[in-house]
């Protein structure tokens, strides 16, 4: 009985890691890949939105690379404006970005969260960064705009281009003063936000 049980141990819980590395490797390299690509912004990362907009506000936004094209978001359940789960945003793509005091609130029930950041000496930084917003007001200025291009040909934001034969504009700088969006997503490579608060009361 003994030997039968040594067999019996020693047959099973063997496993050949040369095959299991074989198989292994090259599906975690493409995972590895995949993350990479989409933090670079690369591979579009596409989500149906919550239909919930919010306010994002700053006291100034630069940017180097930018582009704005007209897209269709899609809610998941909420209904948007119009009795309609589409909504026409302008996605408003800026490759890297420096904000100061920036705030950005959103109605939770019957409460307002709020979230700031970037308001002492070190600004929010980002890069590849998505706003799907359909309001955007501020004192805007443009380096080198090109406005009515194809917007599937932008190419200020690398791996970020809008639907073939829809109106497309892109500029090599941006900077706007008394920035204020109404948006429903944003997207983005990296987020850096010094002084990061988050708190229940006071919008925007």
């Amino acid at each position: 009985m003994a030997s039968i049980q040594n067999a019996a141990s020693g047959m099973g819980g063997r496993v050949n890691w040369r095959r299991l590395a074989a198989v292994l490797l090259p599906s975690l390299a493409a995972a590895a890949v995949l993350v990479v690509l989409t933090a670079q912004s690369v591979i579009a990362v596409s989500f149906s939105i919550s239909g919930t907009p919010f306010t994002v506000t700053a006291k100034q936004l630069k940017g180097q690379g930018f582009e704005q094209f007209v897209i269709v978001d899609h809610a998941a359940s909420k209904v948007l404006p119009g009795n309609s789960k589409q909504i026409g945003l302008t996605a408003n793509s800026i490759r890297s970005a420096t904000l100061t005091d920036l705030c950005q609130s959103l109605k939770v029930g019957g409460l307002t969260l709020r979230i700031t950041a970037g308001t002492g000496s070190q600004p929010v930084r980002a890069s590849n960064l998505v706003v799907d917003a359909d309001r955007l007001s501020g004192n805007a200025s443009f380096t080198h705009i090109q406005i009515g291009r194809d917007a599937s040909t932008l190419n200020e934001v690398p791996g970020i281009t809008g639907p073939p034969g829809e109106f497309g504009q892109q500029a090599e700088t941006v900077t706007i003063d008394n920035l204020r969006q109404h948006a429903y997503a944003t997207t983005a490579g990296t987020f850096t936000l010094p002084d990061f608060s988050l708190s229940f009361g006071g919008s925007c």
